[in-house]
């Protein structure tokens, strides 16, 4: 029997709960999930891609047990299909939020397509109260002094936290 393998990338800066919503329910349909952590420097990152990768280590540590799928957390760069060849997936997860997400991933999922067709794209849905939420507003939120503990898991709420009280204390140095 052929292992399904699938690939779910992406900065994950910060990991949060709609994130781990999709690995938990990808993992359900896959026997591996490859979560990989980009390396994307071009969204100016809160977090840097070491850190990343072990915060969404960390918060995914007990998806594999409650699902029975293999769950691995790598870094990567380059393209996409790159990573999922190097890794045997035969699926691209991505996750929707609204229909302003499906026009980027519908073009994407094409562009994949004709690179690798025999390397699939599925969307799932974010869960209904997840469809809101991106790492991009948690930051700006936390940036701004507002609560993100309904976004975030609880050890991303706490490193998210800190990493902005320590740049703020930075910045305020600076000005000085």
């Amino acid at each position: 029997m052929t292992q399904r393998i699938g690939v779910y990338p992406g900065t994950f800066d910060p990991v949060t709960n709609g994130h781990l919503d999709i690995i938990f329910r990808a993992a359900r349909m896959l026997d591996r999930l490859v979560v990989g952590v980009a390396r994307n420097i071009g969204k100016g990152p809160l977090f840097p891609l070491e850190e990343r990768v072990d915060l969404v280590r960390d918060e995914c540590a007990t998806i594999g047990a409650r699902t029975g799928a293999e769950v691995e957390i790598v870094s990567f760069s380059g393209l996409l299909i790159d990573f999922a060849r190097a890794h045997g997936a035969g699926v691209i997860v991505r996750g929707l939020r609204a229909v302003s997400d499906f026009d980027y991933e519908f073009q994407m999922a094409g562009m994949n397509y004709r690179l690798a067709p025999n390397i699939e794209t599925i969307f799932l849905m974010a869960s209904e109260h997840h469809q809101f939420i991106s790492s991009r507003f948690v930051k700006e939120i936390a940036q701004l002094g507002g609560d993100i503990s309904s976004f975030v898991p609880s050890l991303t709420l706490a490193r998210t936290l800190a990493r902005v009280a320590a740049d703020k204390s930075a910045q305020d140095k600076g000005e000085s």
